[in-house]
């Protein structure tokens, strides 16, 4: 008996050991993960390591499980993200438990390539999404205008827009702007370059790539958009057949009856909405809630935006883009700070709302073969950005729940293998 007891402990050590070197990696995704932003990056450079990795979709954050790799631990460590060494025994636990309840897996295959639709004089701070990818250490191309028309969308999974004019009005920024070096320069830079590309006006050339992007979604891509990127570019697809542009912006005048040329059913997410024409008017139309001219005397601490809570198992998809450590997230402004509700189309699933008010902040909905998700506001950690305003130091926010939205769209295309258009 003395002996057996005394190899008993050996036993179990042994178990022990051979247990941790069999053991998998998880990165939980709930509040103690030292970074949240930085285990996107993990989970992509698995996915470029040839490694599959699963999302646990409501479990503890949205957290990511995949096979024991040394060179994920050390970028784990060198990037400062958390992680645990568990068992497949204790990993068929987490399965039990996730099969239980409003949870649900999905497998995450391929590093999706990604571009980002940004000017080539644009700054790195300009973009929380462009900061965000940065940060995350996940690779991205920088494409525009003349890429788009050459065709390039067809080589990338996700696109994301930069807070471009997709109407050629120059970002409404006239009335407080049009004496500023910085705007006289980006007009001039702007007809130069449509002027290039064989095109008379900015209007125009801007109304040739978001259609150029229409085809990119209908043919399977995904789209992402922030801020005046998310209004403008609908504005654009549904002024297709007119002309909405004051002639401080290309030259000539307004269509007297653009009103009635607007076609709702070319855009993707929004309908029946009310363009403004004005020049002095900081607003491209009544999709913006609150008005960029008239914005809400709104206290910043009290300014939140509430996620939906989504079936993991049945609806996977909106589950995979609002995955959180926290339902109720810092609201944030931007030259379009969130959405009318009464001007978002019925069959567009929104995701994140500000309760008891008319105020959309998250929606997503499909288009063709493939997808869009606009998100309101121009950077989740700067409540309200100004022109020249410093870049936000994501060191001081790693664990931002405004941020990971943006990443959780960067990982969603992985989800899905794509079949290139050739």
């Amino acid at each position: 008996m003395k002996r057996k007891n005394r190899i008993a402990p050996y036993l179990a050590a042994c178990l022990l050991f051979t247990s941790l070197l069999n053991a998998e990696i998880l990165i939980p995704m709930d509040r103690p993960q030292n970074n949240h932003l930085k285990a996107y990056g993990v989970a992509y450079y698995a996915l470029q390591q040839g490694l599959n990795v699963e999302w646990l979709l409501n479990y503890r954050g949205g957290s990511f499980y995949l096979p024991a790799n040394e060179a994920v631990e050390k970028e784990c460590l060198l990037r400062g993200v958390s992680y645990e060494k568990i068992s497949r025994s204790q990993y068929r636990s987490v399965s039990a438990k996730i099969e239980e309840r409003n949870m649900s897996v999905v497998l995450l295959e391929k590093a999706p390539d990604i571009a980002v639709y940004t000017p080539p004089n644009a700054l790195p701070w300009d973009d929380a999404v462009t900061m965000a990818l940065n940060y995350a250490e996940i690779p991205y191309d920088k494409i525009y205008d003349r890429e788009i028309l050459q065709g390039a969308l067809k080589d990338y999974d996700w696109l994301h827009l930069h807070h471009e004019d997709f109407t050629g009005q120059y970002g409404k920024f006239y009335g407080n702007y049009r004496n500023a070096a910085w705007y006289i320069q980006e007009q001039q830079t702007q007809e130069a370059l449509a002027a290039d590309l064989g095109y008379e006006k900015v209007s125009e050339l801007k109304l040739a790539v978001a259609l150029g992007i229409r085809e990119y979604v209908m043919n399977g891509g995904f789209v992402f958009a922030m801020c005046a990127a998310t209004d403008s570019y609908d504005i654009a697809l549904a002024a297709r057949s007119t002309d909405i542009c004051h002639a401080v912006f290309d030259h000539d005048g307004i269509d007297p009856d653009y009103r009635e040329k607007l076609d709702y059913s070319q855009t993707f997410a929004f309908t029946d909405f009310e363009v403004y024409p004005d020049p002095y008017l900081y607003e491209f139309s009544d999709i913006d809630l609150p008005p960029g001219n008239k914005p809400l005397q709104i206290d910043p601490v009290k300014d939140y935006f509430s996620l939906f809570e989504f079936s993991a198992k049945f609806d996977p998809v909106p589950a995979m883009l609002t995955q959180n450590h926290e339902s109720l997230i810092k609201g944030f402004m931007g030259q379009t700070t969130s959405f009318h509700r009464d001007r978002v189309k019925k069959h567009v699933v929104i995701m994140g709302e500000t309760k008891n008010t008319k105020r959309v902040k998250y929606i997503h909905g499909n288009a063709g073969k493939g997808t869009f998700t606009y998100y309101g506001g121009h950077d989740p950690e700067d409540y309200r950005h100004y022109v020249g305003d410093p870049p936000t130091n994501l060191d001081l926010h790693k664990n931002s729940p405004g941020y990971r939205l943006i990443l959780n769209n960067i990982l969603f295309p992985a989800a899905k293998k794509q079949e290139r258009k050739t």
